[in-house]
């Protein structure tokens, strides 16, 4: 009997041991969560909005980039009983050559080393159901943008939700990497739908 104890107590600790593994932050993770959010802590569903704008001579010197406009709103929370802060994204775009507003969104994954870039931390945001996703980055120190990379993601036209219209961007020649600026939430408002959260978005 106190064999088997003895087994059940060292499976219970293994099994806490991975679930703390899972729980750590890569190395700098905290301080990169709290300037990317442009917050001293996190003990509350704190958000984050930023835009970007492309003019003419922007377009007329990138002539394969297909947008035109592009708008981010994340997300993070501390969820009770769970380890890891809980991330999620919205994202709107808009075309130079395609009328209508379009959106997608889904969760996001905690801070971890870049794939694409040696030293850097970021966030990988994802779409259900083979979605694609972006991957979220600060662009400086000075915490006032972030870079936003991609190479597939679904998107809707904002007009028709229809699962079976959703459409993809891909990151072409010029559509694979944006800087977007740090702005006040309320610039992202035309992202969120739900009233309540709009209401705790503009509230914060």
């Amino acid at each position: 009997m106190n064999k088997m104890r003895i087994f059940f107590t060292s499976l219970a600790l293994l099994a806490g041991a991975t679930v703390a593994a899972r729980a750590e932050d890569a190395p700098g993770a905290s301080d990169f969560v709290t300037r990317l959010f442009a917050v001293k802590s996190i003990d509350h569903k704190i958000y984050a909005c930023f835009v970007r704008h492309y003019d003419a001579a922007h377009l007329a010197q990138h002539p394969l980039q297909k947008v035109s406009a592009m708008k981010l709103l994340l997300t993070v929370e501390n969820v009770p009983d769970d380890a890891e802060l809980q991330y999620s994204f919205r994202i709107g775009v808009n075309f130079r050559n395609r009328p209508g507003n379009f959106d997608s969104s889904g969760s996001c994954g905690r801070a971890e080393a870049s794939t694409t870039k040696e030293g850097e931390l970021e966030i990988d945001c994802s779409v259900d159901c083979d979605g694609g996703g972006v991957a979220v980055a600060l662009a400086g120190s000075d915490n006032k943008a972030v870079i936003l990379r991609l190479d597939q993601i679904r998107i809707w036209d904002a007009k028709k939700p229809d699962p079976d219209a959703a459409q993809s961007l891909r990151g072409g020649a010029d559509d694979r990497v944006f800087r977007l600026d740090r702005v006040d939430t309320e610039n992202c408002a035309s992202l969120v739908a739900d009233r309540k959260e709009l209401a705790a978005m503009r509230h914060k």
